[in-house]
């Protein structure tokens, strides 16, 4: 059987061969850069394994596409090397790192019935399996909608792109937009994303550096050529307060990192919530009372500093600490208008009220907050 490869258009290795491509459903991954993301992976993984527990005989495949393959070689996965030239052709005419995406999908798609594509700030709250049951001929399984294109004028995808897609046929106010944090198509349905790719090429010139560009490209490309479906419901993705939920997935990983499909490790992957870990209602009233004693531009910083010392009963939630207290730093500094600097720290952290209130922990706290980058 002859076997070959060749560049698309869209700087795509396209395979020529003839061998039938896998029925089995593949669960894709791009994980480039920064440590935290190759955490977010690994955990992201670890979820989705905890489920398949439930169904051994599920016949799902796990690929990494990763510029660094040592954080998954204690997983069951299919690493693809990714070097920075390939990436960087992936991202070319503009250098637009998310239009990677869209090619890696369109890559798996070439040699799989059905593939999906999920974001490393994710975890399960159901099976994979549930995900794929959604990715069906004529279907595209997306995160989750946002709002219809026309609901927000104000948007820069709005005022710079509404009257030039309304121009080319492809878009209008009802459109709805999409959160690409999943992306999950059959194969017959991949040249939805040959045309995304297109439009982002295209547009990225005129869309004054907006950053949801690529899956807004997604949602156009679909519109009223797909079904689109949501699965929030199936899975959490943290693309907010993310601070908070990487210092979960930071303790799971401390914890768990050197035997991560271990029952224990992947019994501990339910333990890591969706929740935000905030002090219950009556305790933040108390704080709030205990703090009247300090000077009123003092009070809030120092509620939001309790937030942090607050002992929760979930390790994982226990660990989010510290990002309660440089959230309170960060927001002290946007309420008035410039640095908590290291001279500030010490006077406030002196108060004998502060010393009363934060008691043994005031010492901790206040070496966090020096160390730590302001503003």
């Amino acid at each position: 059987m002859r076997a070959f490869a060749v560049l698309n258009a869209h700087g795509i290795l396209q395979s020529m061969n003839t061998t039938a491509p896998t029925s089995r459903p593949q669960l894709v991954y791009l994980v480039f850069g920064a440590e935290t993301y190759h955490q977010e992976a690994v955990f992201s993984i670890a979820s989705a394994l905890a489920f398949l527990r439930d169904t051994p005989d599920a016949g799902i495949d796990i690929q990494v596409f990763s510029d660094n393959p040592e954080p998954y070689r204690l997983l069951p996965v299919r690493v693809r090397p990714l070097d920075e030239a390939t990436r960087k052709r992936w991202s070319e005419p503009h250098g637009y790192h998310f239009r990677t995406k869209h090619v890696v999908l369109r890559q798996v798609l070439q040699e799989s019935e059905v593939a999906l594509l999920i974001d490393t700030d994710t975890f399960f709250h159901h099976s994979p399996l549930a995900l794929f049951e959604r990715v069906q001929p004529g279907t595209l399984l997306c995160n989750a909608f946002y709002t219809k294109y026309g609901d927000n004028h104000e948007s820069i995808l709005y005022s710079a792109l509404y009257q030039r897609l309304l121009d080319m046929g492809v878009a209008d106010d009802d459109m709805m937009t999409l959160n690409s944090g999943v992306m999950g198509l059959t194969q017959q349905d991949a040249h939805i994303l040959d045309r995304s790719i297109e439009l982002m090429d295209e547009l990225f010139p005129h869309a004054q550096g907006a950053y949801t560009l690529e899956e807004f490209c997604l949602s156009i490309a679909a519109y009223r050529t797909l079904n689109v479906r949501e699965c929030p419901d199936l899975i959490h993705h943290y693309w907010s307060r993310k601070q908070l939920f990487r210092a979960k997935v930071k303790a799971w990983i401390t914890k768990h990192g050197a035997n991560p499909t271990s029952a224990t490790a992947l019994d501990d992957t339910r333990q890591v919530s969706a929740h935000l870990p905030r002090p219950p209602r009556l305790q933040r009233l108390m704080y709030k009372l205990i703090t009247l004693a300090l000077p009123k531009h003092q009070q809030q910083f120092i509620r939001e500093i309790l937030y942090g010392c607050y002992e929760h009963e979930n390790e994982f939630d226990q660990a989010c600490g510290p990002v309660w207290w440089d959230k309170a730093r960060q927001n002290q500094e946007e309420r008035q208008g410039r640095p908590v600097d290291a001279h500030l720290l010490e006077h406030w952290f002196a108060n004998p009220v502060v010393r009363l209130i934060l008691g043994e922990r005031r010492e901790a706290i206040y070496e966090h907050l020096i160390k730590s980058p302001g503003k």
